[in-house]
Formats: C-alpha cells, sequence, structure tokens
C-alpha cells in the first residue's frame, strides 16, 4: 500500500487563537447544573475484564430499525462490534483503535455497505471495515497509512457522493481526506489540511451543510466549511467557559429531532454533556446532562460521543451512546440513553 501524496491540493492554515481556561480533570464546571439522564443500555465485554473504551459509533438498518448495532473502540485491542442490548456481537482484533465513524452507501462490486473507519495509533493509519447491512457482519476493508505521526482524532463526513476521512493529532494538525464511492482505501487523496492551536480530538460534519465541527480540547469547538471555495477561517460554536463546557472537549455528534437539529458535545472535564440548537449560522445553548439515575450505574468520566437520529431498537425517537471511563474496576464501557429522557429533562419542544 502506498502513503498519501505529500502534495497538499488546498492547504488551510487556521491558526485558532482563544484564551484557555484551565480547569483540572474532573472539576465540575461552574454554571448550569447539568440534569440528570438515565442510561438505558450498557455495553458488556465477558472476554477481557480490562477493556479500554474509548469512542462509539451507532447505526440502524432504515428498513428495519431493530436491526441495529453499536461500533466501540477499544483503544489497546481493536474493535467490538455489539448488538443494540449491548452484547458483543464481534469483536476485531486489530491494534489500538481510538476513534470510529462510518456512513452508509458505499458501493463494492455492486453492493451497498457501511464504510466504518478508525484511526490506529501504533502504526499511524486509518484502518477500514464493511459492514453488511444484509447480514450485520463486518470485514476489513483496508489500511490506509498517514502522514501526521499518530493520529488522535477523527470524524467521517459524506459530501457530494465521495467520503471523507478527517483525522487529527496532539498537534493540532487536521487532514481531510476524500475517497471516492467504493476506491480502495490507498485511493484516498488529501482535499484540505489545516491547524488548529493546541491539541484537538471530536469532530463531526454535517453532511447537509458540509460543515466540520472540531473540538480543540481545553479552548473551543470550532466550525469549519468543507464546501469548495468556502472560507478558510473558523467559526466559534461555543468556548470553554467553565460554565456550560468543561475542559476537555471530548466527542461531538449531531442529532436531528422534530425538524431540529442539535450539537451535542462530551466535556470530559465534568463527565457532562452540553447541548445546542443550530440555528443557521448562529448556535443556541439549550442545557446540559449527566447519565445518572435509574438501575446502571453512572457515567463518572466521558470519552468519545454518537448520537443516532429516529428510531433505533428499542428507541423510536433516537439515542445517544457515550464513553464510561469507570464501570467497576478496570472495566470501561459504552452507555446508550433513551432521546426522548434527554428532551424531557432539558425541556425541549
Amino acid at each position: 500500500m502506498k502513503t498519501l501524496l505529500t502534495a497538499l491540493p488546498l492547504v488551510l492554515l487556521a491558526a485558532c487563537a482563544a484564551s484557555e481556561i484551565e480547569l483540572p480533570q474532573g472539576t465540575a464546571a461552574r454554571g448550569d447544573p447539568a440534569k440528570p439522564v438515565p442510561a438505558s443500555v450498557e455495553t458488556v465485554v465477558t472476554t477481557d475484564p480490562a477493556v479500554d473504551a474509548d469512542d462509539p459509533a451507532l447505526w440502524a438498518d432504515p428498513r428495519d430499525p431493530s436491526r441495529a448495532v453499536l461500533f466501540g473502540t477499544d483503544k489497546t485491542d481493536g474493535l467490538y462490534v455489539h448488538d443494540i442490548g449491548g452484547k458483543v456481537r464481534q469483536f476485531l482484533p486489530d491494534g489500538p483503535l481510538n476513534n470510529v465513524d462510518l456512513r452508509p452507501g458505499f458501493t463494492v462490486e455492486g453492493k451497498d455497505y457501511v464504510l466504518v473507519t478508525a484511526t490506529e495509533r501504533k502504526n499511524f493509519t486509518v484502518v477500514a471495515y464493511l459492514f453488511d447491512p444484509d447480514t450485520l457482519e463486518t470485514r476489513r476493508y483496508g489500511i490506509l497509512p498517514l502522514d501526521m505521526g499518530e493520529p488522535y482524532g477523527y470524524c467521517m463526513g459524506k459530501l457530494g457522493g465521495d467520503f471523507y476521512l478527517i483525522p487529527n493529532n496532539k498537534a493540532g494538525d487536521v487532514r481531510v481526506l476524500r475517497l471516492a464511492n467504493g476506491a480502495p482505501l490507498e485511493a484516498a487523496t488529501l482535499a484540505y489540511s489545516f491547524k488548529v492551536g493546541s491539541q484537538p480530538e471530536g469532530c463531526v460534519v454535517d453532511d447537509e451543510t458540509g460543515r466540520l465541527y472540531l473540538g480543540e480540547e481545553d479552548v473551543a469547538i470550532w466550525r469549519f466549511d468543507l464546501r469548495p471555495g468556502a472560507p478558510a477561517e473558523p467559526v466559534t460554536v461555543a468556548a470553554v467557559d467553565g460554565e456550560r463546557l468543561a475542559a476537555d472537549v471530548e466527542g461531538l455528534s449531531i442529532l436531528r429531532d422534530r425538524g431540529a437539529k442539535y450539537l451535542i458535545a462530551s466535556s470530559q472535564g465534568d463527565a457532562t454533556y452540553p447541548v445546542w440548537r443550530i440555528e443557521g449560522d448562529s448556535y443556541a445553548y439549550k442545557g446540559r446532562f449527566a447519565v445518572e439515575g435509574g438501575a446502571i450505574d453512572n457515567v463518572t468520566g466521558t470519552d468519545g460521543l454518537d448520537a443516532w437520529s429516529g428510531p433505533i431498537g428499542p428507541f423510536p425517537e433516537g439515542a445517544i451512546a457515550m464513553h464510561d471511563t469507570d464501570d467497576g474496576g478496570s472495566q470501561q464501557n459504552f452507555k446508550i440513553v433513551d432521546w426522548r429522557d434527554v428532551r424531557r429533562a432539558l425541556s425541549l419542544p
């Protein structure tokens, strides 16, 4: 497999300067109290007592949303595929995978698959899988070497029929790699490259608008426009202020509900989840929640996050999956909350 071409078709230089607000790890933000929302499901791994979980990705079959899975990285060992009840369906032992994302409609030899990709931090690659929506089985598709050292955060997008793979690293470098539908993974080419001022991780692409949301962990959530010819300057969505958003900013996701679109962040510093309603070019803060109460243990630390819009498994109006750093002993796992519970807790319409 060849490495990425070093020529940059387009370089976007974005030096994101902002005043950092330092909060000790685990210190609760000072302002808006987080509303309690119980977990409805948690993942369970019985074959490994020390799962080093990190980032989830949800999927449901649009033909039958009861057929649903949760992909979850183990940043020591590989990728787990859970059913929507939390049990392991499949494990792919591909090394220290950090962040994972997916997009449907990737066509190989005339068949549509879900393209699932994750960053691998030992060999500095992106590992890709094909998930078959008919059999619910996952198989390796390829490995893409990166030219940025150890990849850290990651997300995907799908714009104009092309798939975009977006890794970042601790130095603030961000790559936006374009992959044509059905092409081999090593055919990905560099579409954009830019840099933020300090360590990023979580990101999410709004495929409808072509916008990338990126969390610079101790500084802010930024918005970039991936559309050709769009301005390169970042837009501040929300600053790390210790009131609504605490460092570290980790996972980001978008959920659509009742004609509205919400941006949800995972705030590792106090294990809360702030929510903003996306209103064109502005962002209306709607409150934040913590995963606590109910029969399943609380989320006491959090990293990756993913949301699913619409019915998925037993959740008729959407769900959010998040990492929990402490499930007892050395075990970490993922929790799933019902979007209806979040909506009630935050008094959303």
